[in-house]
């Protein structure tokens, strides 16, 4: 066994078996010690995958860095793309986008789909992954442009325009507290597939700024609520992952789906292990949660939302005693 093979199991192993369970009062209290969230961070392996054995498909990455893991990526099938069958073994690549599928909740299989923000020469891939994949919506975590860097290419139509062969036509849009709903239809053929696009405008790529943490938790619920009555409307086998793209899509991507996840293991378990659910992200896309400081407001986000559930037995403080000596009920939950 070589070195390198070693440091990959031990890393692999770590991020399998790694977890932090903190109990909601835990969670309060350990936004009071960042250094000690920050150092936690440190330690997680970032998996970040060697570069792919495939011909011609580094330039529909982003980023020379960021690659998609092999076990999980999404793989484009011909029919969802406007190529012959029979292209894909002339041109490997063509099947080729940088995304990945992400687990959920309970580990329950392809609950989201982490990408980059599309190129110019990958806007009809991401479409075609869209069609493909059943996507209930897109979310959007990084704007166009910050401090004049193209993050993203534009690949929304103002009102209708043909990506390979899907027609995207936006019919409505939205604005709301820190973000826009588009409401979009998909045609390709016969065939036509609804489904919503959620840009949040207000995160700039690598910080966490905490003053954005309420508007985030406000689009999780926004984005949870729409793929439960997508669900129940056209059905499970109509209603796929959700995709989830910033720039790279691995940081502000990262944040969104841990938060997503620990909201509802808050609300299932009345606890929360942030620190499993990154280890269960970077083991389907490497590097999923930047910085130290996004961790953190990972942590911050959750902790807003433990305050806004019902208090139980094992979350509430102590009642007091009152001088007649009975015990008096907290009528509300903390804040």
């Amino acid at each position: 066994m070589y070195a390198s093979d070693s440091l990959y199991r031990s890393a692999e192993e770590y991020l399998i078996s790694a977890g932090n369970r903190m109990t909601r009062r835990q969670l309060r209290s350990c936004l009071k010690a960042p250094k000690v969230l920050h150092q936690e961070f440190l330690e997680i392996p970032f998996n970040h995958p060697n570069k792919l054995d495939i011909p011609g498909c580094s330039n529909k990455n982003r980023y020379r860095s960021i690659w998609p893991n092999e076990w999980t990526r999404v793989k484009l099938a011909s029919q969802s793309l406007a190529i012959p069958p029979l292209s894909s073994l002339a041109d490997p690549s063509v099947n080729y986008i940088n995304a990945n599928y992400i687990r959920g909740y309970d580990g329950a299989p392809r609950a989201f789909i982490a990408t980059q923000g599309p190129l110019p020469n990958t806007i009809n891939d991401f479409w075609a992954m869209i069609w493909q994949e059943k996507c209930p919506c897109v979310v959007m975590m990084t704007k166009l442009k910050e401090k004049n860097k193209v993050k993203c290419e534009p690949y929304l139509p103002l009102r209708e325009e043909q990506y390979g062969r899907i027609f995207v036509t936006v019919r409505t849009t939205m604005p709301k507290n820190g973000y826009y709903v588009r409401d979009i239809e998909l045609k390709k053929d016969d065939e036509t597939h609804r489904m919503k696009h959620f840009w949040f405008t207000g995160w700039p790529d690598h910080k966490a700024p905490t003053s954005t943490a309420n508007q985030l938790l406000e689009l999780v619920k926004s984005v949870d609520s729409y793929r439960m009555a997508h669900r129940q409307k056209y059905g499970i086998a109509k209603s796929g992952p959700i995709t989830v793209h910033c720039s790279a899509g691995i940081g502000r991507s990262g944040c969104f789906i841990a938060t997503s996840i620990g909201c509802q293991q808050l609300r299932e378990e009345n606890m929360v292990d942030a620190l499993g659910l990154v280890c269960q992200m970077r083991l389907d896309r490497g590097g999923m949660i930047q910085t130290p400081e996004q961790y953190e407001f990972v942590h911050h986000a959750l902790s807003l939302y433990e305050k806004q559930l019902p208090e139980t037995p094992t979350s509430a403080p102590m009642a007091l005693t009152s001088s007649s000596g009975e015990a008096s009920e907290n009528a509300s939950p903390s804040s």
